[in-house]
């Protein structure tokens, strides 16, 4: 192909490279010139106009473009109109693509002239939806070129191949530990309907039934004799092992676990068995949220007749990381406090409003603990942590405590109404926040061993999409504090009363609970007496 200025003698069949005004109207980018229209670029005074000229090894734009897009077409693929040297392709119904991703790369190897665009493989897509797009970058390809480029669309097997979604009725199992609240694993059912739904499937049988490996094999085993497939099960326990609870019901039903864990995140804690022809999946905790995650992309390719191996999941790590990307469409919208792409902002509210009252006279806040005030040693703490915003609440004797943290960078607000109870000091901490943080953790002032490595250990176990939203540190099995609360939570400690802080939240929230351990039982150990301070003061001395 010759590019480049000629006369408009010269210029009739050729290809018009630029638009250009021509008299009273406009001549197009891609026009192939006729003897009128020369005429008119004469008239009009061009003495040149730049344009591509075909030679006979050279096929046309658009004739390049529809050759390939036809020969790609696989099943459930259509190929549109060519112009301007493209022509899309397109889903003939709801389901997931497969690509020859080898085949995909060779065509788009053999010449700058010829590229083929597609979605990602195995992306989940709807009817009409685009799939993939072939570009003749200048205004014709080398024939030789283009039959090698058909020579690869044309080897056996489809290059792109749409696998609708085919109808199925699902069976789930949902086990629950004497805490779990029905509410919990019916919006847990909610989800999932959804989910199944909008690829054309449903559950038909829903088995609630203990955490126990023999309960959970009784309730697959039913489910698989009414014929339903795939099988689903949630346990109210994550699964941490093979060998855990919901793996081992499955094995005791006759199934066989196939893989478990998978490079993607939020899913990483799925796990893949059979029960022969029959798929059975072990839910991750990211199930119960509506947002994309790995048991997403393993569902749809199932639902879409496509049998799923080990080495299927091994691979899913590129591009695996779902979470915080904004740019990615979503079933809804997520927590919209939430920085996509950063990690969350969690600030710290340090109680220090009580009285002391069982130590004496003293304000313990204000006492001395390995040379800081005992107050001091919580927000250094706080400061060093990997938290966005400081508070510290304070209301018995202010002053003296505002002091006791000298000059050191935290908010500090009063509570007037501390004498009414814990509650309304977390609240006015609650309320003292900015809008943009995703959740905050509460620390006692009266624990002076709590340091910043416990409160990062807390932040680094947060994630409420994995359906850990309320964190709390653990040593030797015993719950402690601080505890770090989601923002979605906010609103329902604001009407809490009465001294016992959040905690009395725990029972309706026991599915959100993530227990952190602990390297020490700090985060047991609060001083309320002068003697736990003087027992404390002479260990840090060596006197015990």
């Amino acid at each position: 192909m010759r590019f480049g200025p000629v006369a408009p003698d010269e210029a009739e069949g050729a290809v018009l490279a630029h638009s250009q005004k021509v008299g009273g109207t406009t001549f197009k980018k891609g026009r192939i010139l006729s003897a009128d229209d020369v005429t008119a670029l004469k008239e009009a005074g061009f003495q040149e106009v730049i344009v591509a000229q075909y030679g006979p090894d050279d096929v046309p734009e658009d004739e390049a473009a529809r050759e390939l897009a036809t020969a790609l077409c696989g099943p459930g693929i259509r190929a549109g109109e060519s112009f301007t040297g493209r022509a899309n392709l397109f889903a003939d119904a709801d389901g997931v693509l497969e690509i020859d991703r080898h085949r995909l790369d060779h065509i788009n190897i053999v010449d700058e002239a010829v590229t083929l665009a597609t979605l990602e493989p195995f992306s989940r897509v709807h009817a009409a939806q685009m799939v993939a797009t072939v570009k003749i970058i200048p205004f014709a390809a080398p024939r030789e070129s283009l039959r090698l480029a058909l020579k690869r669309a044309g080897e056996p097997g489809p290059l792109l191949h749409l696998h609708a979604f085919r109808p199925h009725k699902a069976g789930l199992v949902a086990t629950r530990l004497p805490d779990t609240k029905e509410s919990v694993l019916d919006k847990t059912r909610g989800v999932l309907d959804e989910r199944l739904a909008g690829m054309g499937s449903e559950i038909a049988r829903e088995i609630r039934c203990g955490h126990d490996e023999r309960e959970v094999s009784a309730a697959v085993s039913e489910l698989l004799a009414d014929g339903l497939s795939p099988i689903l099960v949630f346990g109210a326990s994550a699964t941490v092992d093979r060998r855990d609870v919901v793996p081992a019901g499955i094995e005791l039903s006759g199934g066989e676990i196939e893989h478990f864990g998978m490079p993607v995140d939020p899913g990483n804690l799925l796990l893949l068995a059979a029960h022969g022809q029959t798929p059975v999946i072990g839910l991750p905790g990211c199930a119960r949220s509506p947002k994309l995650n790995g048991f997403d992309w393993v569902l749809a390719r199932i639902l879409a007749g496509l049998r799923v191996e080990p080495k299927d999941i091994m691979l899913m790590g590129g591009g695996g990381l779902l979470k915080e990307i904004a740019t990615r469409p979503q079933p809804r919208a997520g927590n919209p406090r939430k920085s996509a792409g950063s990690a969350p902002k969690i600030a710290a509210i340090i109680l220090a409003a009580g009285k002391s009252t069982r130590m004496g006279a003293v304000n313990k806040l204000t006492e001395e603990v390995d040379g800081d005030p005992m107050v001091a040693r919580a927000a250094d703490a706080a400061l060093t942590a990997g938290v966005s915003k400081i508070v510290v609440v304070t209301g018995h004797e202010r002053d003296k405590v505002e002091a006791a943290l000298g000059a050191r960078d935290v908010g500090v607000i009063e509570n007037p109404e501390y004498d009414q109870g814990l509650s309304t000091s977390l609240k006015a901490g609650i309320a003292a926040l900015p809008d943009a943080v995703d959740g905050a953790v509460v620390l006692l002032g009266d624990m002076p061993d709590v340091t910043a490595a416990h409160i990062d250990r807390l932040i680094a176990a947060f994630d409420p999409e994995e359906g850990r939203a309320i964190c709390v540190p653990t040593w030797e099995g015993k719950r402690g504090n601080p505890v770090l609360w989601g923002a979605e939570y906010f609103e329902e400690i604001q009407g809490l009363t009465g001294d016992t802080g959040a905690k009395q939240l725990f029972a309706t929230h026991a599915e959100e609970i993530a227990e952190v351990p602990m390297p020490d039982d700090a985060t047991l150990k609060d001083i309320d007496l002068m003697t736990s301070l003087e027992a404390r003061r002479r260990k840090a001395q060596g006197h015990e």
